[in-house]
């Protein structure tokens, strides 16, 4: 499979080039970020628009800003597109559905396979035990621009699948008694961390702590280059990790 990096001058964006070209399976079409100056001899660019080489797949690490240009790439070349870039706007979103209708777009705010297993976790959890109090605690490292982070809020989207009373509540603050209908949402932004992400479940009698620590940032792009895998044999259409779990 070839694929065309957007973003690789990120870290994500590195730490995928660096996936791909250490096994055989995949190779990269072209590397894109506005950080490069185009050199189309060594697959160099600025910008996606300036490629028009050969490729299978388009893989975003980029920023969320970029969405209207991704997905706007992704339907002129006829591509699948894994969106794997957080904090998209409700427009933005929009646009990545819109994009779906006519190739195969997959999209998380998390590219982990063990944060897909956790938000299953999550909602077996939440089933069991309705009357729970639920808080999430995420900890990321402290340039990440969006609070909370996406994947809290998937995580707090999957609970109220089955919760579907629950509204979640980003930090808390003033007077006032916790409301049974919460999912507590908790930012906390230091050093270098990569991301953790936990779920606390206290019924009273006792308490459940579902967790799951990203060690280095390879993780996410494993499950980019995993979706990308899953993408190319399908239609039309909006994917989720939920999705390579059927």
């Amino acid at each position: 499979m070839r694929i065309i990096i957007n973003g690789a001058g990120g870290r994500m964006g590195r730490a995928l080039t660096d996936i791909i070209l250490s096994g055989e399976k995949h190779s990269i079409a072209a590397y894109c970020s506005m950080e490069f100056d185009t050199d189309s001899e060594n697959s160099i660019y600025k910008s996606l628009d300036e490629f028009q080489g050969e490729a299978d797949c388009i893989i975003d690490f980029s920023n969320h800003a970029a969405t209207a240009d991704v997905v706007g790439y992704a339907v002129k070349r006829g591509l699948p597109v894994v969106i794997a870039t957080t904090g998209q706007t409700e427009e933005e979103k929009a646009m990545i559905r819109a994009a779906s209708e006519k190739v195969p777009v997959f999209y998380s705010q998390n590219m982990s396979l063990g944060v897909a297993l956790l938000s299953c976790l999550a909602k077996i959890t939440a089933k069991a035990f309705p009357d729970a109090d639920i808080e999430i605690v995420e900890k990321h490292h402290n340039q990440k621009l969006d609070v909370p982070s996406g994947t809290a809020i998937l995580l707090a989207d999957s609970i109220k699948t089955v919760k579907t009373d629950a509204e979640y509540v980003v930090g808390r603050s003033g007077y006032g008694k916790r409301d049974k209908k919460e999912i507590g949402i908790h930012s906390l932004r230091m050093g270098n961390e990569v991301g953790t992400h936990e779920i606390v479940f206290a019924m009273g009698s006792q308490v459940i702590t579902l967790k799951h620590e990203a060690e280095n940032r390879s993780l996410f792009a494993d499950g980019a280059v995993s979706a990308a895998e899953f993408l190319v044999n399908q239609e039309p259409g909006f994917y989720n990790m939920d999705n390579i779990f059927e």
